[in-house]
């Protein structure tokens, strides 16, 4: 009699959230996320000062308000969502019998990769493929999920067989989603407007280092325009989200909507392809402060485009990435 093969463990990992919109939360969240080496390279001895003693003093409160203008009856957006799409995919993936087992995990915060690991246990799991939710490749987060996916792993004397996806910004599928989502967008409006592409931006030394961020992000920009046939004059790619006094990676995208309704682009619509799910970055950065920037400063027409979240579209391209990588193990 042959031997059962195992369950594939399917772990999805994001970036975090606070388990409140409360001061108290957010601070306990912001310190393990600033905390973070990939996320802040600045020497400790300088930046620990400067994080316990002024940044978490001072940031929590005002950055729980911006939690509380977005926060859903059931949670954060970022958990609520994601926890969505795992359970779509969960059911997408075992809709002919179960073969795997599929849950989420944060790299700060709850649900933490340790709880992720539990699941897989209780399973029997040995075989685990990793799809950390961010289309493009960042040191700032990819790389900083696998360092904290490695590091749970320290203690355990038997580690699972473990397939890493890197990303996913040029995937045939995914920018069918995109453009798709665009498309309908239009629809909805009745007509084709000014596409903004706005990506979480990134310290421009980092590009300078290696990280290939910038690259991969420009890569999906031209895939989806050349999908939906723009011309030059028909979109823009810009980054927002700095922080610091440092360079980052440019074009601002503050200062740039910003100057749009004197060039004559006064409709417009925002997507920002790096973020699987909607998060503050989108709802509250983008959808608020950003369209009140381009309004104030003389637009007329704005709307942002939702991430793809727990469409039909984003768990068929979690699927096909799913079954991509995990092919060898099922034959």
């Amino acid at each position: 009699m042959s031997q059962k093969k195992s369950l594939i463990g399917v772990l999805l990992i994001n970036l975090g959230t606070p388990e409140a919109p409360t001061p108290k939360a957010v601070r306990k969240y912001l310190k393990e996320f600033l905390s973070d080496p990939r996320v802040v390279d600045v020497n400790p001895l300088i930046w620990k000062p400067v994080l316990n003693g002024i940044i978490l003093n001072l940031r929590p409160r005002k950055v729980a308000k911006v939690y509380q203008e977005v926060w859903m009856d059931e949670g954060s957006p970022l958990l609520v969502l994601g926890q969505r799409l795992t359970k779509k995919l969960d059911e997408k993936l075992n809709a002919d019998g179960q073969r795997f087992v599929v849950t989420m995990a944060m790299t700060y915060g709850e649900p933490s990769v340790e709880a992720a690991a539990k699941v897989f246990r209780q399973h029997n799991v040995e075989r685990i493929v990793v799809l950390p939710m961010y289309p493009q490749f960042s040191r700032s987060t990819t790389a900083a999920a696998y360092d904290r996916l490695m590091s749970s792993l320290k203690r355990c004397p038997h580690w699972p067989a473990l397939n890493l996806l890197q990303d996913y910004a040029d995937h045939p599928q995914y920018i069918d989603a995109l453009a798709a989502s665009i498309e309908k967008q239009w629809v909805v409006q009745g007509s084709k407007r000014h596409l903004m592409f706005s990506y979480h931006g990134i310290p421009k030394r980092y590009v300078k280092e290696g990280d290939p961020y910038q690259s991969r992000c420009e890569a999906t920009t031209q895939a989806v325009v050349a999908k939906l046939g723009l011309n030059e004059t028909e979109y823009t790619h810009a980054y927002q989200s700095r922080f610091g006094r440092e360079e980052w990676l440019k074009p601002y995208a503050d200062e740039t909507i910003r100057a749009m309704p004197k060039k004559g682009i006064k409709s417009l619509n925002m997507i920002s392809p790096a973020f699987a799910i909607d998060c503050i970055e989108t709802l509250e950065e983008i959808d608020m402060q950003l369209r009140d920037e381009f309004m104030d400063a003389g637009g007329e027409t704005f709307d942002y485009i939702a991430a793809l979240n727990d469409s039909k579209d984003h768990v068929s391209l979690y699927e096909t990435l799913i079954l991509e990588n995990t092919q060898h193990w099922m034959n």
